[in-house]
């Protein structure tokens, strides 16, 4: 695509004038005025045949990015032709998920036809950014003609939570929750898996003594158990329209995926196998089981692609889903929000079916909002019918809650900034407690 620069308008705008004041002048000759102007058309002619090329760009992105981390791409330009141009502008689409420097604008010297400049991006929400329309353009000799390409391409970006923090935040919780010794320990003494027969020692179990051995060897002798390895723990994520809703600032739905994150990271530590699950009105992401250390990126990978959404969350649907799914107790760690009794009464009867096979675990975020409602001294009698209308509903949240208490259902509700860490003391609590 070619068009004229701002140069050429101006030289052709000047030829007007000109061609009035000869046709004043030498009306007889009028048509001598617009020699200039066509001067300019076949100059302009000229500069975009000499400054014809190929212009190709490359987004060197890396594999992931994290929330609020400024990063700098290379952005590899080349253009080829028979006079190859001594700088370019390139302009490179956004994306609702990150901000781009200077709207994505740059300026580039090249030398040879070749040039390397640097692309400021910062990511502000979790999710897969799309960077896919790039922009290039470029002078001819004359200055008269743009030579502009428009490439397009398929340059996608996973944007992740904030990793290392997550991984701060997990090695605090060994430290502070003594974790090395599951382990370095295999947690003996606890569980239900045997692990080896060994002599009574003051301060044991009566009951793990094995009276048949200790006939046989005339003295006592006990069984020593171990947590269960390779658990299954699937994180159900509702993404539905209220898990978007933010707290301080930010959604719901981007402090669920930490807490899980943070939660995966330690069970793949320990052992246990870990799956991801993302509904809203129907599945959107079901992955299957994965094992071992080494698989967490693999993880973030998946956390990337649950995506924020406006529909209404389907419990029944997701959830039936999910069950079937399953081949083995699992422990199903479900994030979610409820506001009405209708949405939480569908909650409440599609847990229950799961209990009959599986351990549920239910995570909902403290409503501090509803809170200070309620703890605020009314100064308007406004202030006392919002008061009433928050009171109630906390009074529906909580017998929701103690619902899914009375029928076995693990619950943590908790505020936004200790989600991560109260989960993770649930999760090894219940794995000592050889509940998984």
């Amino acid at each position: 695509m070619i068009y004229p620069t701002r140069m050429a308008v101006v030289a052709a705008a000047i030829g007007a004038p000109v061609a009035l004041l000869a046709a004043m002048l030498f009306p007889a000759n009028w048509y001598a005025g617009l020699g200039w102007s066509l001067a300019v058309g076949m100059l302009m002619i000229a500069d975009a045949l000499l400054g014809r090329g190929q212009g190709q760009v490359t987004l060197d992105l890396p594999a992931t990015a994290a929330v609020g981390e400024p990063r700098e791409i290379p952005v590899l330009v080349r253009v080829d032709g028979a006079r190859v141009p001594g700088s370019v502008q390139v302009a490179v689409a956004g994306d609702p998920l990150l901000t781009l420097g200077d709207e994505g604008r740059i300026d580039l010297t090249l030398e040879g036809g070749r040039g390397v400049a640097r692309l400021l991006l910062t990511p502000h929400r979790r999710g897969t950014a799309h960077l896919g329309t790039v922009w290039l353009r470029w002078t001819g000799p004359l200055g008269l003609i743009w030579h502009q390409a428009r490439i397009e391409a398929d340059h996608t970006l996973p944007i992740l939570p904030d990793v290392e923090a997550v991984r701060r935040q997990g090695a605090q919780v060994f430290r502070r929750h003594a974790v090395q010794g599951l382990l370095a320990q295999s947690d003996r003494g606890d569980g239900s898996d045997f692990d080896a027969l060994v002599e009574f020692r003051s301060g044991m179990d009566r009951r793990a003594i094995d009276w048949k051995q200790s006939a046989r060897h005339r003295k006592l002798f006990a069984k020593e158990y171990r947590t269960e390895r390779n658990s299954q723990i699937v994180f159900a994520i509702d993404a539905g329209r209220q898990m978007s809703d933010p707290v301080a600032g930010v959604p719901r739905l981007d402090r669920a995926v930490s807490a899980a994150l943070l939660t995966g990271w330690l069970a793949l530590k320990l052992g246990d196998r870990v799956a991801l699950h993302a509904f809203d009105s129907r599945p959107r992401v079901a992955s299957g089981f994965i094992g071992g250390p080494t698989a967490f990126p693999e993880l973030q990978h998946l956390a990337a692609a649950i995506d924020y959404s406006g529909d209404e969350t389907n419990y029944t649907f997701a959830l039936t889903t999910l069950a079937a799914r399953l081949n083995r107790r699992s422990m199903i760690v479900l994030f979610t929000e409820f506001t009405d009794p209708t949405s939480a009464d569908f909650l409440v009867r599609a847990v229950a079916r799961l209990l009959k096979t599986h351990l549920v675990l239910v995570v909902v975020l403290r409503d501090e909002e509803l809170e200070a409602f309620v703890d605020a001294t009314p100064v308007v009698p406004a202030d006392v019918t919002r008061a009433v209308t928050a009171g109630a509903l906390l009074r529906d949240r909580r017998l929701v809650l103690l619902r899914l208490r009375h029928l076995g259902v693990h619950v943590i509700e908790s505020p936004h900034d200790q989600v991560a860490e109260q989960l993770v003391e649930g999760y090894v609590d219940l794995k000592r407690r050889s509940l998984l």
